[in-house]
């Protein structure tokens, strides 16, 4: 029988990586992103690269307008599959609220909790929702697409900064007590990301510091969709474990930029 994997967020950049890495390797795809135009977009693309693969895109909005978390959208999505006989073995979780220029003393509580209750609670919707049906057909793997800022902050990311730390926390307390149904729940935490932003801003990209890695390169998307894979099908006995894709930036106290920069 063949594997189907449920990927949120899969319409720009990683996500786009990610799709194209478990369907080249001949898993069908579920996949998530918040406007359905961009999903039917995708879809169509995806479908004509991987014909022989079965695809399927759904918008779905992480939070209602009031900026609770929208349960009825996860609840109404797995009983669409459920009604097509379409169960989940794998869910990548990478879409994401990155909570870009939140200042401290500007920023009320409201934009906090956004994406806290994406980042976190949102996804633990999904999870449960996932995990209920693995536990029925005898296992699966959760993979939280994370960030190495859970470690080490930047500036003006609070509330994404704080995300990826509960994020972690989830990942292993999850981990811990889905186990004994099989299913394994692991993390990859990317660090900078060439994504389009990188391609719409080079000057700032080029000196940016966390761009100095000890390997001298910065992961491109398909470098995260590789980390995801492995735990999807090669890790068979690993669960609550991370796996940083970063180039080595968590090892270094601070970057080493050649003196010419």
């Amino acid at each position: 029988m063949r594997k189907t994997v449920l990927i949120t967020g899969a319409c720009v950049n990683t996500g786009v990586a990610i799709v194209q890495k478990f369907a080249a390797e001949g898993y069908d795809v579920v996949f998530t992103g918040r406007s359905q135009a961009t999903v039917s977009e995708m879809e169509k693309s995806y479908r004509a690269q991987y014909p022989d693969v079965h695809i399927r895109g759904y918008a779905l909005h992480s939070l209602n307008e009031d900026g609770s978390v929208n349960e009825q959208a996860v609840e109404e999505l797995f009983e669409k599959l459920d009604q097509d006989n379409i169960s989940i073995q794998v869910l990548v979780l990478n879409a994401a609220d990155q909570g870009l220029n939140m200042k401290i003393f500007e920023n009320p509580l409201q934009d906090f909790q956004r994406v806290l209750n994406t980042n976190v609670s949102w996804n633990f919707c999904l999870c449960q929702a996932a995990a209920l049906r693995m536990k029925e057909q005898g296992g699966g793997s959760i993979v939280f697409i994370n960030s190495n800022t859970a470690y080490r902050s930047i500036p003006d990311r609070i509330a994404y900064v704080t995300s990826k730390g509960a994020q972690l926390g989830m990942m292993r307390a999850l981990a811990l007590d889905l186990g004994k149904y099989n299913i394994r729940v692991n993390a990859v935490l990317p660090g900078m990301i060439k994504t389009n932003r990188w391609d719409q801003n080079p000057e700032f990209y080029a000196n940016v510091p966390s761009r100095f890695t000890p390997l001298g390169d910065v992961a491109v998307g398909a470098d995260i969709a590789d980390a995801v894979w492995y735990f999807a099908e090669s890790a068979r006995n690993t669960t609550g474990a991370e796996l940083v894709v970063d180039g080595g930036n968590t090892i270094q106290l601070y970057p080493q930029i050649p003196e010419n920069k």
